[in-house]
């Protein structure tokens, strides 16, 4: 070839040379001829003479650049001290395609290559990459030189470098691992509870997955300015500060679940995406699907006390939300350019990706499963992976079970007959075509009849190419067991040995798909809630409550029933279950604020405080008892108060103004209870006011995104306005919050139309802003 072809991306290239070895020991260097394409974001380097197979040549780019405005590439970002100063950092963020933005480069996942970084700065900063540092020359002129160790083979979007005044504190792990926490100075007493919990789940995926982290460090870094949640750069692992900081005072049992999440996920990343990457973006579900629900895994074994896989049903229920469109995708899905890529980091994804890997793993069993997926990891690792390379590592994990039935539950599946299990071929009814499976069931006696379509909000005509192997699992009312059978056809007939009452599929909601009653299938249940609710286990009847009100809008079961259902909710005892019957009572009722139906909207609120009257009262304004009775207080209070009871509001008042008369100084009110705090205090313009300014000075991000939801509560049009303008600005609230404020207007009635008009009227602004 003549032409070297890589990716760049804002980069002025000033010089380029080639250079071979002659065999004399010396190098012939030829300059190259440089030729940009931005709509590819290429960049071609000409040799007079065509390169020669098997030889080896040494590319040198000179080029020079600004650094980026936004939130990708190589970019700025700032920080005041509590004295008013702005300080600078620089920070990198390439996923999914904007390490071209820092350097020329083959900028595609399979592309994986050794890094060497060398970093020039001045003596106030520190440099940090993926690697330790292992010297640094003093240059002259306030100038230093750090050299950072080559890096492990992998994929340019995971290379990352900061240049800050940060500071750190640090653990190490029990295999040797130095895991250290960067944050702004100020902020550094909030880092303690994220160095923890990435010292426990670093060494908890070492033992689980088999494989020692290969890296002599893991820094997590709490970034300022930073668009998503968090990334994972292969040891240098950056976050936004709500990801990463916890501030006792401030931070709410929802807060520390949030942090501990996270940090879950990216560093579930160093094996799945860093170690074995997927080939191309159409997978990323393989990196993020796996992290996701990994977070789970490792959070519930390291702090069972946050009862995380309760809230697995909650990232089931989203992906459940977004699959029921018809304008979903599969999670596998083409992606070719920048933006198509950028768009698979959605949902689906995530929640989905998530969801049918708890799905597998329930079906498989979990020594299948966690077997499979360590052979995966060992067999592809520092290479790329497909989806099918997935499928293969647990069909074989599942032949090399000498009793492949014992393995598959042959108690509880009736077709696992045959050794050729085919995983690829059941998967890939999930991950190729979009959508969620409705099972209807029919029951009558000991047959039940079954079928099963796409599930879409709306009505839509069936469509019957839509074809998904569902793993059922039911109980029934004669049942010890769980029973299960494998879907592969549109319909299927089960006979059970003896009559029954009732039956109830999707045991624990481990399976993807809703579930419609057919006859009287909705009546037997809801006479059982109201019977005996504890017949289903607390899992059960969420996912009832869940299937209900989803029938309900996709036209398939009236509202006067599911309504019916939330009857029994006075006698539940779940926080769980409860959240999920208050918080569909609660859609309805801000449907009918939204449009001005009141007489509805006041009917709703009376019927939802006197139904749930001593479950309110039952609250205490303080942050005891666990973390699902934590956040039940937080929700419950937020909504008494904002459906105007009385007892709610006088209490709130109460303590914001003593937090308002002290100057903010008060600092023994419960975290839990300061949304709730906050939103009735911004109802009034001094406490809005008043807000505001502690939003300028506070330091806890956890507490700041409290406050803007508070000011995004206030009925005052012109309040709200102001809150959207300084969203815009940049300045007391950063732009990386501006889709956050613009959501917490919208959701306010008072705030609906005009957060609508404003994104219209500045569309332009915010697509070049974000």
């Amino acid at each position: 070839t003549r032409a070297v072809v890589l990716h760049s991306k804002h980069l002025e290239i000033t010089k380029a040379f080639i250079e071979q070895e002659n065999g004399k020991g010396q190098a012939d260097i030829k300059q190259l001829q440089v030729l940009e394409y931005p709509p590819h974001e290429q960049v071609a380097f000409l040799t007079t003479e065509p390169l020669q197979v098997d030889k080896n040549y040494f590319l040198s780019i000179n080029y020079i650049a600004n650094f980026s405005d936004g939130f990708y590439g190589f970019y700025k970002s700032t920080y005041k001290t509590r004295d008013g100063q702005t300080r600078l950092l620089v920070s990198t963020h390439f996923e999914p395609t904007s390490a071209r933005m820092a350097f020329p480069c083959f900028d595609e996942p399979s592309f994986k290559a050794n890094y060497t970084i060398k970093i020039r700065r001045e003596e106030q900063h520190i440099a940090i990459s993926n690697m330790p540092k292992v010297k640094t020359l003093k240059l002259g002129n306030n100038l230093f030189e750090d050299h950072f160790a080559e890096t492990v083979k992998m994929s340019t979007y995971l290379v990352a470098f900061i240049i800050s005044d940060f500071q750190s504190i640090s653990g190490t792990t029990s295999s040797g691992i130095v895991v250290s926490v960067y944050a702004n100075p100020e902020k550094l007493t909030q880092a303690h509870y994220a160095l923890e919990v990435a010292v426990k789940i670093l060494e908890f995926y070492e033992k689980y997955f088999g494989i020692s982290y290969p890296l002599p460090k893991q820094d997590l870094v709490a970034v300022p300015d930073f668009q998503s949640g968090a990334m994972e750069n292969w040891g240098l692992t950056t976050y936004r500060e709500t990801s990463l900081l916890y501030d006792p005072e401030t931070s709410s049992a929802s807060d520390k679940l949030w942090v501990t999440m996270v940090i879950g996920h990216e560093l579930a990343h160093q094996w799945f995406g860093n170690l074995v990457t997927m080939e191309w973006w159409n997978d990323i579900w393989l990196n993020e699907g796996f992290a996701r629900y990994m977070e789970f895994i490792s959070v519930d074994a390291t702090y069972p006390e946050l009862e995380v896989n309760d809230y697995l049903l909650d990232t089931c229920f989203a992906a459940m939300g977004r699959d029921a469109m018809n304008s979903s995708r599969p999670i596998s899905s083409r992606a070719e350019n920048p933006i198509q890529i950028k768009e698979m980091f959605d949902t689906v994804s995530y929640d989905k990706g998530a969801c049918i890997l708890h799905m597998l793993r329930n079906f498989l069993s979990e020594e299948v499963f966690r077997n499979g997926i360590i052979h995966y990891l060992k067999k592809h690792s520092y290479k790329n992976a497909k989806n099918k390379d997935l499928w293969d590592s647990l069909a074989n994990e599942i032949l090399s079970k000498k009793n492949v039935c014992f393995i598959l539950h042959c108690s509880q599946y009736d077709s696992y007959l045959s050794e050729h299990f085919d995983v690829a071929k059941i998967m890939d009814t999930w991950t190729v075509q979009k959508g969620i499976p409705l099972i209807i069931v029919e029951q009558n006696w000991k047959r039940i009849k079954i079928r099963q379509e796409r599930f879409l909000k709306g009505i839509f005509p069936d469509d019957p190419q839509f074809l998904w192997y569902v793993p059922l699992t039911y109980i029934t009312s004669r049942s010890k067991n769980t029973g299960g059978h494998l879907m592969k056809n549109h319909t299927v007939t089960i006979e059970l040995e003896e009559d029954i009452s009732w039956v109830k599929f999707n045991v624990d909601m481990n399976g993807y798909y809703i579930v419609h009653y057919e006859g009287n299938g909705w009546d037997n249940i809801i006479k059982l809630l109201n019977e005996n609710h504890t017949l289903f286990s607390y899992k059960d009847r969420a996912n009832l409550i869940h299937n209900a009100f989803q029938l309900v809008s996709a036209g398939r079961l009236s509202l006067d029933r599911a309504l019916d259902l939330t009857r029994y909710l006075q006698h539940e005892t779940s926080n769980i279950v409860l959240l999920k019957g208050l918080g569909y009572l609660e859609v309805i009722y801000r449907m009918m604020e939204r449009r001005k139906i009141s007489d509805v909207t006041e009917s709703l609120k009376w019927y939802i405080l006197q139904y749930f009257k001593p479950v309110i009262d039952k609250q205490t304004w303080s942050d005891d008892g666990s973390v699902s009775e934590r956040m039940l207080r937080s929700d419950l209070l937020e909504l008494a108060c904002d459906l105007q009871y009385l007892p709610c509001i006088q209490m709130a008042h109460e303590l914001f103004n003593k937090w308002m008369e002290s100057g903010a100084k008060i600092s023994n009110i419960p975290s839990d209870v300061l949304g709730t705090m906050y939103s009735v205090g911004a109802k009034t313009a001094a406490g809005w006011n008043f807000l505001l300014d502690r939003y300028k000075v506070s330091i806890s991000g956890a507490e700041q995104r409290k406050i803007y939801s508070a000011l995004a509560s206030s009925k005052d049009v012109s309040k709200l306005t102001r809150l959207l303008e300084l969203g815009m600005e940049g300045d007391v609230i950063k732009i990386q919050d501006l889709p956050a404020v613009i959501y917490s207007v919208s959701t306010n009635p008072a705030g609906q139309l005009l957060a609508w008009n404003f994104v219209k009227k500045n569309w332009s602004r915010l697509l070049e802003k974000l």
